[in-house]
């Protein structure tokens, strides 16, 4: 582990440091020589940086059995938000970049995505399915604020009316509600805002640049009182960590969340230390319970990839989790009725901004 404050959580960070990703060809050590590692006044925190590439292809196909849509698309590789537990973070390593800090600090804005998304919709081999907009990085992410990507994106779908949907921690989803709320309001569009925990300083030490979780409950009543189906993702559930899931669902349920779902934490790659290194920087009295818990979800392991156990893993003590989850749906009310979202108003040539006949 390579550090830059050995040890040291970093104000409005997740991660700690540079970890070494699995292509490396060499690896560092932090090493404690005494002197003193707070940077003063704030001299070396880490900026954030953004850097610009043009992608290739704009929608990502997927057909795991317990992923329940075809198409994902990302317009950010990368997340400010720096989320503790983010199943994302060992993405950075393809790009020869760290799942540490740079994940969270060296952002890939794709420039050119509205224009590549637009040739894959116009395409007549196309066939419409709902997408998944922020299925690995938020794009509501805080850069999204200048860059406004997202909101290209968003543009073309309304002018298309393919529908789409999006999972966000960010309140920045309500400065596009002058198109999404009429796409929703044709049953085109729906938003899943993410809520981990409402305590406020569990929340700035798991997800330090995100909304807070009062910010996301206003998003929440902003989009419903917009007619937009929304929801809350109480996910991921960490034992031991963020034990308030049925008070989350509750608040989002009096804001207008009408449906809910929720996964367990998972540890893929290097996200394993990295999670352990945040545990043991903030929670050292129960590290140990907190990985022993992890583990008997997961058969012993850190982290299992197998699609029957990877989102909601196995054995009591996940069962235990769902038992809760399923409980407090019941008696709130959420889940019980399911808004499918119509595909049957996409227009190939509206993407391509043609004109169409029918």
């Amino acid at each position: 582990m390579n550090s830059i404050y050995p040890g040291k959580a970093i104000k409005g960070r997740g991660a700690a440091g540079q970890l070494a990703h699995r292509f490396s060809t060499e690896a560092r050590e932090a090493f404690d020589d005494g002197w003193p590692v707070d940077a003063p006044d704030g001299a070396h925190m880490p900026a954030t940086e953004v850097f610009f590439e043009d992608a290739k292809s704009a929608l990502s196909h997927n057909d795991s059995p317990d992923i329940h849509f075809a198409f994902g698309l990302n317009p950010y590789r990368g997340c400010e938000h720096g989320c503790s537990y983010c199943y994302a973070r060992p993405t950075h390593s393809y790009l020869n970049l760290s799942p540490g800090l740079d994940f969270e600090t060296k952002i890939i804005a794709k420039r050119n995505l509205a224009a590549v998304l637009a040739q894959e919709l116009g395409s007549p081999r196309h066939r419409p399915s709902p997408i998944a907009m922020g299925s690995a990085t938020d794009a509501y992410q805080p850069v999204e604020r200048q860059l406004r990507i997202t909101r290209s994106v968003v543009e073309l779908l309304h002018q298309c009316h393919h529908p789409f949907g999006v999972v966000t921690k960010g309140s920045g989803v309500e400065r596009d509600l002058d198109l999404i709320a009429p796409m929703a309001a044709r049953r085109l569009a729906t938003v899943c805002v993410t809520i981990t925990t409402l305590d406020p300083l569990l929340a700035r030490q798991m997800e330090p640049r995100a909304a807070s979780p009062l910010r996301r409950l206003r998003t929440i009543r902003t989009l419903a009182e917009a007619g937009v189906p929304v929801g809350v993702s109480v996910a991921p559930q960490i034992p031991f960590i963020n034990v308030d899931m049925e008070q989350v669902l509750a608040a989002a349920f009096d804001a207008g969340a009408r449906r809910a779902f929720y996964t367990v934490i998972r540890l893929p790659w290097e996200l394993s230390p990295l999670f352990r290194q945040w545990l043991n920087e903030h929670y050292p009295d129960r590290a140990a319970r907190v990985m022993a818990r992890i583990q008997q979800m997961r058969g012993g392991q850190d982290y299992a990839s197998d699609f029957a156990s990877r989102m909601k893993g196995e054995g009591a003590w996940a069962a235990l989790i769902g038992q809760r989850f399923d409980v407090a749906c019941k008696r709130l009310g959420f889940n019980a009725s399911r808004m499918a979202l119509d595909t049957s108003q996409f227009r190939h040539a509206l993407a391509l901004g043609q004109g169409s006949l029918f």
